[in-house]
């Protein structure tokens, strides 16, 4: 009777921690898609998307694509000194996320669906995956090395669609204002950038 209590208890604990809190992605796939110059030629900014969702593995391999680890210390993205001051949140309909590349997991930030709150295009609120791209100034070498640096991650996401069959497009237009209080990000810290990605319509 304890034991068959004890499994419910572990059951139940481990329901609440799947269901509402951070995710441990899949292992990223590192190999494959398109040759390179292929996906340079298919590279394009989308703006219509259908609502179809990307499957946690698309996500992870798109995260690592973009900003993961290819090396012990060393990203797929140079920073300025690599200093690594950006920060990737994941804008879903279950929340927003930090991505942590070194664990490979999504950490809640914000529960809830606040897609529209990603950006001031109509196609935001509806696309399953947004982007936001957050410097963190205490470690950049200077604000304009970080906007730069998100050049660089922002051409992989591209880049990976392009090879995967994907689409997106990389804004400007947010509510930087909101998105820090609903963040709850530090005076040190900055929208820089948002980017959409889905499946064309």
């Amino acid at each position: 009777m304890n034991r068959l209590f004890l499994l419910i208890c572990f059951f139940l604990c481990s329901v609440v921690v799947v269901s509402g809190q951070d995710v441990k992605l899949p292992d990223p796939v590192k190999t494959g898609g398109i040759p390179l110059k292929d996906a340079l030629s298919k590279r394009q900014s989308v703006r219509a998307y259908s609502d179809k969702e990307l499957s946690t593995q698309t996500l992870s391999d798109l995260l690592w694509a973009a900003y993961g680890f290819n090396r012990a210390d060393k990203r797929v993205a140079p920073s300025s000194q690599n200093r690594q001051e950006i920060d990737l949140y994941v804008v879903i309909k279950e929340g927003i996320y930090l991505y942590d590349a070194k664990t490979n997991q999504l950490l809640l930030r914000a529960k809830g669906d606040h897609r529209k709150d990603a950006g001031s295009q109509d196609f935001v609120a509806n696309t399953p995956l947004n982007v936001l791209y957050i410097a963190n100034l205490d470690k950049a070498s200077n604000r304009d090395a970080a906007c730069m640096d998100c050049g660089f991650i922002s051409q992989n996401i591209y880049l990976f669609c392009a090879s995967e069959g994907l689409a997106s497009v990389v804004r400007g237009s947010f509510g930087k204002d909101k998105l820090h209080k609903i963040l709850q990000l530090t005076g040190k810290q900055e929208v820089l950038l948002a980017q959409t990605v889905g499946f064309a319509k």
